[in-house]
């Protein structure tokens, strides 16, 4: 019969490969012998929300994600280095074949930099001390989706690893303790730490900083953070943050401005649609992100320009990412709104990934003067340009120093961007079709990507409903980018001429 603890309630435990936390031990009326409660991390997998006959045994946060299990259907997990071994275990008839090296026979946990226990029945550290004389020179440890039920048991580990710096518990449910500074020793030396998927608030995170004295890498994606409070004497040796895929309150964004380290911050995915610097005027530097190098913005909401022009205002920023929004020139180029992004942010020296050459400067910064003369002029800009132009432009009188004010016959007149310009010569390729050759194909950019399935639709006989699109550009080799929304343009991709479209199906 399958032990039970005594403290289940709370525990985590292994079910048919699912992940859930006891809720509940005892009886189930009518029904004979002992059940647990469990509130699955997967609501799909359940199917009530703790009552059974019209008594409520436990609570779930979803409708349908609890079930009652019997004790033996389910694990309580193993400690770590029994994890430890069966993940690094050797196989006896591998070794009785002699298709194994020597050094592999004679594996030394001693030696191991780094252990790797990922979606391992981990549950606690086992016999005291064990872990520091087996394991001793663990720098990086990856517990990510484990049975550890909170930060003791978590504790119990780290601090038995005396050269751990970085540390990933994606998508575990702990416990916050009831003391975090209580812990601080087990962390002492850490310095990442990825916490993306565990169900957090920003609230919570900033109540177990505490533990963490010197962290410099913080990863806390697909979370429950909305509200972003300020980091009061939190965080402080803080250098990177990820944010990304959190539906985000954009208001509260400034308060991260109160960690005075922060170089990289990664606010992809967050719904934002408005950055404001209000202390500082158009041209000038904002006190606030004083250290902030890197900002990523990719796929949010930001439409209009005022928000780059924000951006200018951080005063270390030298590399932007902000793919997948919806800033548009007035000729609908894409290539013309990265231009706009470069003349307008003057550190910037990485966007999107591609660095950005002296000559790619100059040719932005010079096209920017072109695009916007007429408007200058219009402005007052031979004497002075009214107070509205300086703020939706307000690098434009520093590139008039630079190269000089524009000739009338060089001013660009905004137009539609023509058709022929607009089409772009795509590739696509079949990466499991090893038989079909490459098709290239010029379509504009406007076109949406459910106009595209459909035209694939017609050349390979599979339903739009099962292709799945991703592209590639020279500019990024090696990076490989979800198309994942067929109401969206070419354009809103960023889709240039001379990428590829990867064309898989189900």
């Amino acid at each position: 019969m399958m032990l039970v603890p005594v403290d289940a309630v709370g525990k985590r435990v292994s079910c048919g490969g699912e992940r859930a936390t006891v809720r509940y031990f005892g009886p189930v009326p009518p029904t004979a012998g002992l059940w647990l409660g469990v509130e699955w991390d997967s609501p799909d997998r359940g199917k009530h929300d703790g009552s059974h006959e019209g008594v409520q045994y436990f609570t779930c946060r979803h409708p349908t994600g609890g079930s009652f299990v019997r004790p033996a259907k389910v694990s309580f997990g193993v400690d770590y280095l029994t994890a430890v071994r069966q993940a690094y275990k050797i196989d006896s008839e591998e070794v009785l074949s002699e298709e194994i090296s020597i050094s592999r026979k004679k594996l030394n946990f001693e030696s191991l930099p780094s252990v790797l226990l990922s979606r391992s029945d981990v549950s606690g550290s086992g016999a005291d001390g064990q872990i520091r004389t087996t394991t001793p020179n663990v720098e990086w440890l990856d517990l990510s989706g484990t049975l550890l039920s909170c930060w003791e048991d978590v504790a119990t580990i780290s601090q038995q690893l005396d050269r751990l710096e970085g540390l990933q518990l994606s998508y575990n449910r702990l416990r916050l303790p009831p003391d975090p500074s209580a812990l601080r020793h087990a962390f002492s030396a850490l310095r990442v730490l990825v916490l993306n998927g565990c169900q957090l608030t920003w609230p919570q995170i900033l109540e177990c900083a505490p533990m963490w004295p010197q962290l410099e890498d913080l990863c806390v994606e697909e979370n429950n953070i909305t509200e972003l409070q300020r980091p009061e004497g939190l965080l402080q040796s803080l250098k990177s943050l990820s944010l990304s895929s959190n539906p985000l309150v954009q208001d509260s964004v400034l308060s991260l401005s109160a960690l005075p380290r922060l170089e990289q911050l990664n606010l992809s995915k967050t719904g934002l649609s408005v950055i404001q610097f209000e202390d500082a005027a158009p041209g000038s530097h904002t006190a606030m992100y004083a250290a902030l190098k890197n900002l990523n913005l990719d796929h949010n909401n930001i439409t209009e320009w005022f928000v780059v022009n924000e951006l200018a205002k951080l005063p270390s920023l030298v590399r932007l990412s902000c793919r997948g929004n919806k800033l548009v020139s007035g000729d609908g180029n894409p290539k013309t709104a990265n231009q706009m992004l470069i003349a307008k942010l003057e550190q910037l020296v990485v966007l999107n990934g591609c660095e950005i050459h002296a000559d790619d400067r100059r040719g932005a910064e010079l096209d920017y003067i072109k695009m916007f003369g007429e408007e200058w002029l219009k402005a007052g800009g031979r004497s002075q340009p009214s107070p509205q132009f300086v703020c939706e432009h307000p690098r434009y009188q520093a590139l008039i120093s630079k190269y000089g004010a524009p000739e009338e016959g060089e001013l660009k007149k905004p137009e539609p961007f023509a058709l022929k310009n607009q089409l772009l010569k795509i590739t696509f390729v079949f990466p499991d079709d090893a038989n079909r050759k490459p098709l290239e194909k010029k379509l504009p950019a406007s076109m949406v990507v459910q106009k595209v399935k459909g035209l694939l639709y017609r050349l390979l006989k599979v339903p739009a409903a099962d292709l799945r699109l991703t592209y590639t550009s020279p500019k990024m080799v090696g990076t490989e980018f979800e198309i994942d929304s067929d109401l969206k343009t070419l354009q809103f991709y960023s889709i240039e001429d001379g990428d590829q479209v990867l064309v898989r199906w189900s």
